[in-house]
């Protein structure tokens, strides 16, 4: 499992740079949504596939004698994917300005309002 979910982030990491390094800004957000994607699977996938309990010591025991959950790498990809749905908020928020302003969504054009100030 570990091994098609290497293929998969290795993909994901892949299109999202194929996808930031284009013109368009809209496919500049699609590409940061996709390297979010990957690098929660990445986390998650290091924090091993692993089926188990959760992780509670049970009252008289000293410690965990069964295999149980890593709950670290999933609350760390709860919060990354907080920030990264904020992330993705703000810069459609910023694009949708600059768009309304400028009119135009490729990157090179956008250069063009530095010199005209």
């Amino acid at each position: 499992m570990e091994i098609l979910l290497a293929f998969v982030i290795g993909g994901l990491f892949a299109g999202a740079i194929y996808m930031i390094l284009r013109r368009c800004v809209v496919k500049l957000i699609i590409g940061l949504a996709m390297l979010s994607h990957a690098a929660n699977l990445l986390i998650f996938t290091i924090g091993r596939l692993t089926r188990g309990k959760a992780p509670i010591i049970e009252e008289g025991a000293k410690r965990i004698t069964e295999q149980v959950a890593d709950p670290i790498p999933q609350a760390l990809i709860l919060t990354a994917i907080v920030i990264s749905f904020g992330l993705t908020a703000f810069v459609i928020v910023l694009i949708e300005q600059v768009y309304q302003v400028i009119g135009v969504d490729d990157v090179d054009k956008l250069k063009v309002t530095d010199t005209s100030n």
